[in-house]
């Protein structure tokens, strides 16, 4: 029987928990031994009570609390030998030779250096007679898995780290609240975030707030005379009309001498060159603290499971390995190539290679800063001679997601400052229709970055008839050459309508760009969509609140979030938020299901069960509706439990987006412009929608798009999310005794 620890170490990362949670229930699951170490590596040198056999009530409760409930502390002992050794020997009086080790790259070096030194000290173990030959036989190899969790998201071998969404939703949060005060006042702010050596929060939430400038450490400014450079910028943005400004500055910020460019340093600069009053901002451990994000609890929570599955396979013994995300893809990487790629980029920035930082820290990363530094500017590069200039239509179509008004923000602006017109349809399909189409410029989408909904205005009307004449005089009235549509289901059904009709209407015959932007995520060629993020926080957030408020009543609730009939919101809440049960159309609901439950209910209430919820998606069943499912539950509960039903219903689709659905939107902008860029003029131009697929921004032609749909259903044939099924089934299910935890 495998015996498996689990301990945090380093600094604390929002869904620590969550992999605690997770690595716990999926040993329990799996037949292993689950042990936590409290306080970190120090716990492990202590060994004794610090040692912890884990059972499946031990880890209810804590899927939403940030921090890390088993502690974590700087253990100097853990840095010498004697105290490794201490460790070791702590281990194997319990019998546990697997580690989880959820922290930074200073946390997961000393696990490898552990791993390394562990048949060196079993031998002198051995020799000290404080472990027996037998032992050290049975336990000649320690598999280390390694979970990054860090704020900073400065570690090789993830797209992102365990807290760092959340951290990232702390700092736009504030940056947005900074920024209706600075407008007010005409005021500028300088806000200081975490980063020492890495400027993934610091370019990340300028680029998903709609700073005006932002220092890293990686990319220092080019010209000596940086400090004039950003106050031009700025003063010039008054001058068109900005009435806030904000600078984003990475705590490690510093010039290219590598002198450290401080916050208070940026705030006298401009204040004495702009002669306005200037505030500074540093946010510290705000940025640490909290819930987590749905975002981090799934990649937490995916990441624990993963990294048991791989000791329980033993296919990695002895070896230590990274668990990380590479675009929607739970993978490992070797510890040690991660942490030689991490030292890599930490010694190129302190020896001030720039260009050798920026090229380790990948390509997503460049190109983003890129995009940052385009969107900061407070106008346009002036077109060049002979630069080519094309007349580019945008518009917003279906349902509204959050997130719309980033992507047409980062399309106009990026497709101005490459030279081109970009022209705004108003009113999605019907604003075509109805030629409610102007010119924007650069100014029309200021401070568009944060705001929900969508300010072109959206519906889902769907061309027919007489609209499609009306639509191809529009566009040749106003000569667009491409056309960029940002929407749901139906705004693609509006589309391919357009695509089909070519052969009637030669106006038609121009690209078409289809970007993703639904909370359903029922699209095909794309794995998530814009919008889905913030919906996702939303019904979490709602769980989060259901569940305090009925713990003290023994209340059932039953949940009902939006999707039709595509399960994505449902599984993936509740994932994130603990639920027991949720119900999908994928795989039906039955008087079967329904009379299981309320078993399974009655007797976790009977065993000191206080709450219980169940998520239903809307389009689940046209029977088993969330009223009857609530009346049949509270029928067969009297005495036990009542039962409640709470519908969500549009707050799911409102509010600002979330940091993840503003950077989604903005990566996704710029794919599709230079798509636009490369197809118009082409004598056989081609149209497509834009996706993230495995991990890549790819594009999928129009022709592919039926065959990928259920149009039935309203939703793709093939549903990544629908794998995880199994994990969420898992970590739900009752523990040995039969009761089910709080959050279960």
């Amino acid at each position: 029987m495998k015996k498996i620890g689990v301990l945090t170490s380093g600094g604390d990362a929002p869904g620590m928990n969550a992999a605690v949670r997770a690595v716990v229930r999926a040993a329990l699951a799996n037949g292993a031994v689950p042990y936590a170490i409290y306080e970190g590596y120090q716990g492990m040198v202590d060994g004794g009570h610090r040692i912890r056999q884990m059972a499946w009530q031990d880890v209810g409760g804590i899927l939403y609390k940030g921090g890390t409930v088993i502690g974590t502390a700087r253990s100097e002992a853990f840095r010498q030998r004697h105290g490794r050794l201490q460790a070791a020997a702590n281990l194997l009086q319990h019998g546990i030779d697997n580690l989880v080790v959820i922290g930074g790259d200073g946390s997961l070096t000393g696990a490898n250096l552990f791993r390394q030194e562990w048949p060196g000290l079993l031998a002198e173990l051995v020799q000290n007679g404080q472990i027996s030959p037998e032992t050290a036989e049975v336990h000649q190899q320690l598999t280390i898995m390694g979970l990054v969790g860090s704020i900073d998201n400065d570690m090789w071998g993830t797209d992102i780290s365990i807290g760092a969404d959340t951290a990232l939703r702390r700092i736009t949060d504030a940056v947005d609240a900074i920024s209706s005060t600075a407008a007010s006042h005409q005021r500028t702010f300088v806000v200081e975030v975490m980063g020492r050596r890495a400027g993934y929060l610091a370019m990340m939430s300028g680029l998903a707030s709609g700073a005006d400038w932002v220092l890293i450490p990686e990319n220092p400014p080019n010209l000596d005379d940086w400090e004039d450079k950003m106050c031009s910028v700025l003063k010039y943005g008054r001058e068109i009309g900005r009435r806030d400004s904000i600078v984003i500055v990475a705590e490690g910020a510093q010039d290219r001498r590598g002198n450290r460019i401080s916050s208070e340093h940026v705030r006298q600069v401009l204040q004495d060159r702009l002669g306005e009053d200037a505030r500074v901002t540093i946010l510290g451990h705000v940025q640490r603290g909290g819930s987590p994000s749905a975002f981090d609890r799934n990649l937490s929570t995916l990441s624990g499971v993963a990294a048991v599955d791989l000791i329980i396979s033993g296919e990695l013994a002895g070896q230590a390995h990274v668990i990380g995300l590479k675009g929607n893809k739970i993978v490992h990487t070797s510890l040690e190539e991660c942490l030689q790629k991490t030292r890599e980029i930490n010694e190129a920035v302190d020896t001030l290679q720039f260009n050798r930082a920026m090229e380790l820290r990948g390509s997503g990363f460049r190109e983003s800063f890129q995009t940052v530094r385009t969107l900061v500017r407070a106008q346009p590069h002036q077109p060049q001679p002979g630069q080519r200039q094309l007349r580019i239509g945008v518009l917003t179509a279906g349902a509204p997601s959050p997130g719309m008004n980033t992507v047409v923000r980062a399309v106009v602006r990026l497709g101005l400052d490459r030279g081109h017109k970009m022209i705004g349809i108003y009113n999605g399909f019907s604003g075509l229709v109805s030629d409610q189409i102007e010119e924007v410029n650069w100014m029309t989408v200021n401070g568009w970055a944060y705001l929900g909904g969508s300010e072109l205005g959206t519906n889902r009307h769907m061309p027919a008839n007489g609209d499609f004449y009306a639509i191809a005089r529009n566009i040749e009235k106003h000569n667009i050459e491409g056309l960029l549509i940002v929407g749901g289901w139906s705004g693609y059904e509006a589309a391919l309508s357009l695509y089909n009709q070519r052969t009637h209407f030669p106006a038609f015959n121009i690209p078409l760009v289809l970007l993703p932007a639904t909370i359903d995520n029922d699209l095909p060629g794309s794995e998530l969509s814009v919008g889905a993020d913030t919906a996702l926080n939303s019904i979490v957030e709602a769980v989060d609140k259901i569940k305090q408020s009925a713990v003290a009543a023994r209340r059932v609730f039953v949940v009902e979030v939006m999707g039709r009939r595509c399960g994505y919101l449902a599984l993936m809440g509740a994932l994130a938020s603990g639920a027991e049960r949720v119900y999908l159309h994928e795989e039906g609901v039955s008087i079967d299901n329904m009379r299981d439950d309320v078993a399974l209910l009655k007797d976790g209430f009977r065993g000191g069960k206080r709450l219980g919820v169940m998520i239903r998606s809307e389009g689940a069943n046209d029977t088993y509706t969330t009223e009857f499912m609530c009346k049949l539950l509270e029928e067969e509960g009297r005495g036990l439990f009542t039962a409640r039903q709470c519908i969500l219903g549009h707050l799911q689709q409102g509010g600002n987006p979330s940091p993840f659905d503003r950077i989604l939107g903005t990566r996704l902008a710029a794919k599709c412009i230079a798509y636009l860029e490369e197809q118009i003029g082409q004598p056989e131009s081609q149209s497509a929608c834009i996706g993230l697929q495995r991990g890549s921004y790819k594009f999928t032609d129009f022709q592919d798009l039926p065959r990928l749909m259920d149009v039935a259903n309203g939703r793709p044939k093939e549903q990544w999310w629908l794998n995880l099924r199994p994990i969420a089934r898992m970590l739900a299910k009752p523990a040995a005794n039969g009761q089910l935890s709080v959050d279960n």
